[in-house]
């Protein structure tokens, strides 16, 4: 690791959020004009009656925003994640400086399964906002077709890492490694699985950014330190991107990430976190549970609210995820929303440096 590294890992992050600021502007235009927005208001509860708790809050502190305020705010994530670096490789070509030619970390040992990853995340997201938002009512990408299609990306994408790349262990801190062959696969799906159901975190306006942003920054470092340059530098290209959104989400909302960014970001994670595992010789699936920590309370929130009513006839949270509980019990969107922001500060710090132990 040298200086050029760190030049090399700061500067798209920067570039990506000057980007993305300068950017958002015109991608709200277009958002507005033509009302990317739900033309229905409503939510369906997890067991598919009607979230009565949800639409409470959404009348006392967000009334008219469901219709009024655009969807498909993700896009400025992907698509400055994915101009940064195509802009970069570009340039080190047609411009055969060494300056320029140390920015270029569009490789394909780091960087192009987490590129493909999010650009097929965010291509199925896309497809379903474009139905969320249409005049006929419809509500999306049916749900079982959504987990289906992260299903057989990830299917792919693990089949790729145990047969292409030879990963077929993970890292256990302090202990080393623990051997799975090909039953990496199937745990890599579950993964990617278990992430994009905690996208549902996409519901308070600052929320999501913050606790995206956090988490890649944390698996910038890690990579970084790992010496996977070419990822750290994608890593913290997304987060700059993230923060970018997150400039223009912050309360009121200028737009939302909904599908077409959650689903590219949580599958990315699931990614990211295996390459940093025992390829970077760390424990970026061990950190995993807690960088993401707020992602996975989200999860649990959902399947214990959904196994208390299946089983003892009553809700344990008055709404669930668990952040929409807060808001029910009545705390203001601002607090829950900042308290999340410093519990992912406080989760990142610990993720790497669980990530980065080294055996004993």
């Amino acid at each position: 690791m040298s200086t050029s590294d760190i030049v090399k890992v700061f500067i798209p992050a920067v570039a990506a959020f000057a980007f993305g600021i300068l950017t958002a502007p015109l991608l709200t235009h277009y958002l507005y004009k033509h009302k990317v927005w739900k033309k229905t208001v409503g939510k369906t509860a997890l067991d598919g009656t009607r979230a009565v708790e949800f639409e409470k809050i959404r009348a006392t502190t967000h009334a008219g925003t469901e219709t009024r305020t655009p969807r498909m705010g993700g896009i400025l994530i992907w698509a400055t994640a994915t101009i940064i670096p195509v802009g970069m490789w570009l340039l080190a070509r047609f411009i055969p400086i060494p300056f320029f030619a140390k920015l270029d970390f569009l490789s394909r040992s780091q960087t192009w399964i987490p590129l493909f990853t999010l650009l097929a995340g965010a291509s199925m997201g896309f497809i379903n906002d474009l139905l969320d938002i249409h005049p006929s009512g419809e509500k999306g990408v049916r749900l079982r077709t959504r987990l289906v299609f992260v299903t057989l990306v990830s299917l792919f994408i693990g089949w790729w890492f145990y047969t292409k790349l030879g990963i077929d262990s993970i890292g256990i801190p302090g202990d080393g490694t623990f051997a799975l062959g090909a039953f990496i696969i199937p745990l890599f799906i579950l993964i990617t699985l278990g992430l994009y159901a905690g996208g549902v975190i996409d519901g308070i306006d600052g929320l999501a950014g913050g606790v995206f942003s956090t988490a890649f920054m944390a698996y910038a470092g890690i990579a970084y330190f790992q010496d996977q340059i070419n990822l750290a530098a994608f890593s913290a290209t997304l987060t700059g991107a993230t923060l970018a959104f997150l400039w223009y989400n912050i309360p009121p909302a200028r737009f939302w990430m909904t599908e077409t960014g959650t689903m590219g970001l949580t599958m990315t994670l699931a990614v990211i976190a295996v390459m940093t595992d025992t390829p970077g010789n760390g424990y970026g699936l061990a950190a995993l549970p807690i960088i993401a920590f707020p992602l996975v309370v989200t999860v649990a929130s959902n399947i214990v609210q959904v196994a208390s009513k299946k089983f003892r006839g009553k809700k344990i949270l008055r709404i669930a995820p668990l952040h929409h509980h807060f808001e029910a019990i009545g705390w203001p969107s601002y607090k829950v929303t900042m308290r999340y922001w410093i519990i992912s500060i406080i989760c990142a710090i610990l993720g790497m440096t669980v990530a980065l132990l080294k055996p004993v």
